[in-house]
């Protein structure tokens, strides 16, 4: 229990400062007046970007804003649909990158899209795997396991420059078409670079619990 703190709690801190991080800077940001909502501007960015095609809609929760690529619609939370703030804009134009991904066939969310039911599969199943392993002390079980949350590992890896790229093109359309001015793209920002950090950590969590996984399977064959 003390190596398995060792190896998780940085991240899992780090994550706890990440969720906290994102919720205070909507919140701040929420109270920056835009001169749009933010599914106008996401609108716009899509419209401008030859994606008429793509739909909007409004959703229920908080935070639960995504981009669907199999209805190519655009999923927005109630204060992101009708919000004019700059959170609001920050948060659609994002999603609104990830059409821009998928219409532009952007390799690192075509291998994310792939590697998704892969991903949710190995989730599942090895932690079923691993317990029992442990359990059991077969060391086969485990490492079938550490092979299936390998594929969680590498959602998350790749899941990393998307979410960036994504962010990037929010910011980027949001100067060039005169939504914001070069001034606030500062405030966008700050939802972004939050939001970003989530990632960051559920990646380095996923990386450091195989890291555990490893070197008890490893540590122990040498103990042995």
């Amino acid at each position: 229990m003390i190596m398995y703190l060792l190896f998780l709690a940085p991240a899992m801190l780090l994550g706890l400062y990440a969720q906290w991080k994102v919720k205070s800077s909507f919140t701040a940001m929420s109270q920056i007046p835009a001169r749009m909502s933010g599914a106008e501007a996401a609108r716009r960015m899509l419209d401008n970007g030859g994606l008429q095609s793509v739909g909007i809609e409004q959703v229920p929760g908080q935070l639960s804003d995504h981009y669907d690529p199999r209805s190519k619609v655009l999923r927005l939370s109630g204060d992101v649909y009708n919000g004019r703030s700059m959170a609001a804009l920050g948060v659609a134009c994002h999603e609104a990158g990830h059409a821009f991904q998928d219409a532009k066939g952007y390799l690192p969310l075509v291998v994310r899209n792939a590697a998704v039911p892969a991903a949710n599969f190995g989730s599942g199943i090895s932690g079923i795997l691993l317990m029992a392993g442990f359990v059991m002390g077969a060391k086969p079980l485990i490492l079938i396991g550490v092979l299936f949350f390998s594929a969680v590992v590498f959602f998350q890896l790749v899941n990393l420059p998307v979410e960036f790229d994504a962010s990037a093109r929010a910011k980027h359309e949001l100067v060039a078409q005169g939504m914001i001015a070069g001034n606030e793209e500062h405030y966008v920002g700050k939802v972004l670079n939050a939001a970003a950090l989530t990632y960051v950590a559920a990646t380095l969590q996923s990386v450091m619990t195989l890291a555990y996984y490893l070197f008890v399977i490893f540590g122990n064959q040498r103990d042995d």
